[in-house]
């Protein structure tokens, strides 16, 4: 004869995120928007541009190095729970947002210019992202992120050491 499972078991076997870890994960809750959740996490990111001073690369830099590993912990925990690479998950985005515009002088174009870019290369997924996207794991999902801000700082700065921008 089988036995019969106690519903409150099982319910207690399945995986689950505290609140905090939803909140960080998913970038404020950007990751819960019904569609484009990478687009509004790279959003909310840029909101913090216009807190005084935190673009400057004393604080900017030592952000994203901080809100990188913590990230790659909690994107592990959603993994878990929401699966592979879960559209929950936006803060690589503000990772990736935050390195586009790394060194780069504020002005609205400029980072304006930055989310454009980042958010084209963060769907495409160039080489190696798209490696890193294949892979499960927290520092997977953080790094395709990390890799399209690199490429997007990248041409940033190009573009303005050859004056493309007004």
């Amino acid at each position: 004869m089988e036995q019969e499972q106690n519903p409150e078991i099982i319910e207690q076997e399945k995986p689950s995120v505290d609140g905090l870890t939803k909140f960080v994960a998913s970038g404020i809750y950007t990751g819960y928007a019904p569609a484009a959740s990478g687009t509004f996490g790279s959003l909310a990111a840029c909101a913090f541009f216009f807190i005084p001073n935190f673009t400057s690369v004393y604080v900017i830099i030592p952000a994203t190095i901080l809100l990188f590993i913590i990230g790659g912990r909690v994107a592990d925990k959603m993994e878990k729970v929401y699966g592979q690479d879960p559209s929950q998950v936006t803060i690589d985005e503000f990772v990736g947002m935050w390195i586009s515009v790394w060194f780069i002088p504020f002005s609205f174009l400029n980072f304006g210019l930055a989310f454009v870019i980042f958010r084209i290369l963060d769907i495409l997924k160039p080489y190696p992202a798209a490696e890193f996207d294949k892979r499960s794991g927290g520092w997977n999902i953080m790094l395709d992120d990390v890799i399209a801000g690199i490429y997007t700082n990248v041409i940033i700065q190009l573009a303005l050491r050859i004056n493309l921008f007004f």
